[in-house]
């Protein structure tokens, strides 16, 4: 039986399929749903990109595949490594010429230092990818370069997984961790983001413990996270929990209070008994003041949770105006750490991986789209109410070198 394409003539594209899209696809032209169950064997657990690789499948539906069906994701275009610590930035073409960024936390960066302790992995085997979940992002927060470059697009499915997979194969080392906090929003692209961790975690053997979405705090996806029982980690930008400061550090606050946060936390650690995690960044002379600190223990008690204290990772190189262009990073962060301590609560200092390369959290960002879509920031923001208007070449680490100069390598 011969293969049709879809409305558009267009062939359809497998990456990014579950294993039942990929059954009912397989059935659309008589064959059997255990070939479906091959292909995505093959997609993620092998990365093949051609049904020639595919060679447990009959020749004759091979070919049909080939006639009605693509493998397509992102496009490695350049691989920056930090001499500093080992940190790998990607830069990938999509299909329609916009960009997005990735980073690989190599094993050297304790990135979650409380899983070290536990021995969920040891040090030499953990490989921690940041993903991208959109082109740029709408929500616009003071201290991140990503929102400098508006709103774009969502990412597909195919593009979310393919990150993973690319950087899979270009360092020929098992990722074993996901933090979704690379560009974009996670929650405002839900439903393909949670495709993409499902995939992850049965097709690419992540276990959803050890994949982390990362949000600003928009409120209804993480309602919809406490309905849909997620098992992945829900980590929350904060901040700040006094209501003023935080608006002036991130605006999508005007769209949700910290009251309403507060209770959406609340109800997710209700539905999923899973520790959140909470992110601040602490400025000079803007959230870290002692009221700040109590306003943040008070916020922090009301879950089970963990507070990660985060350096602030300079965005000058997106020339900034107004707030942005002021923050510093506070003198009192040790002060506060030692406060959080005290008042009984989980405090991680993260250490910063990828400055040097712009990879750090908040530095990612890709100038290429607001030069090909001018207008972009001020036509894709969302507007708030009482706002104004292939060459694959590894990175040195992944082969034990690491030394000299920040080294950025075309694909």
């Amino acid at each position: 039986m011969a293969a049709s394409r879809g409305e558009s003539g267009q062939a359809t594209n497998l990456l990014g399929m579950n294993r039942e899209e990929l059954r009912a696809f397989v059935a659309t032209f008589g064959e059997r749903p255990y070939r479906g169950n091959q292909i995505y064997r093959w997609l993620y657990t092998r990365g093949a990109v051609s049904f020639d690789v595919m060679t447990d499948i009959a020749r004759a539906a091979r070919d049909r595949l080939s006639h009605a069906a693509v493998i397509y994701g992102v496009v490695p275009v350049t691989s920056t490594l930090s001499p500093a610590d080992g940190t790998s930035k990607f830069l990938f073409a999509l299909s329609d010429g916009l960009h997005i960024e990735s980073v690989c936390i190599p094993p050297s960066t304790l990135f979650d230092a409380d899983e070290e302790r536990s021995g969920d992995h040891q040090p030499r085997e953990r490989l921690t990818l940041c993903v991208s979940t959109q082109v740029g992002c709408p929500l616009a927060c003071t201290f991140c370069a990503t929102g400098t470059m508006g709103f774009l697009r969502n990412l597909t499915v195919a593009e979310i997984i393919d990150q993973v997979l690319q950087v899979r194969r270009m360092t020929g080392r098992r990722i074993t961790n996901i933090v979704f906090m690379g560009m974009g929003e996670p929650l405002l692209n839900y439903e393909r983001v949670m495709q993409a961790a499902d995939i992850m975690t049965d097709g690419l053997d992540i276990a959803a413990r050890r994949i982390t979405v990362s949000t600003a705090g928009w409120v209804d996806g993480i309602l919809r996270m406490a309905a849909d029982r997620r098992r992945n980690k829900l980590a929350i930008s904060l901040h700040s929990a006094v209501e003023e400061t935080r608006v002036r550090l991130m605006p999508v606050t005007r769209r949700f209070p910290l009251v309403r946060l507060q209770d959406a936390v609340k109800r997710y650690y209700a539905a999923t008994r899973l520790r959140v995690t909470y992110e601040c960044i602490f400025f000079d002379g803007i959230n870290d003041r002692p009221e700040d600190v109590r306003r943040l223990i008070r916020f922090a008690r009301s879950v089970p949770c963990k507070i990660n204290v985060i350096p602030y990772h300079s965005i000058t190189f997106t020339h900034p105006e107004g707030l942005a262009a002021s923050l510093r990073p506070s003198s009192r962060t040790d002060e506060i750490v030692d406060q959080l301590h005290e008042a009984n609560l989980t405090v991680m200092v993260r250490s910063s991986a990828g400055e040097d390369i712009a990879a750090a959290c908040g530095q990612l960002a890709v100038d290429e789209p607001r030069r090909r879509h001018e207008g972009a920031i001020a036509h894709n923001r969302p507007s708030f109410p009482h706002e104004t208007t292939t060459h694959e070449t590894p990175p040195l680490w992944a082969s034990g070198r690491g030394e000299g100069n920040a080294s950025e390598v075309t694909l």
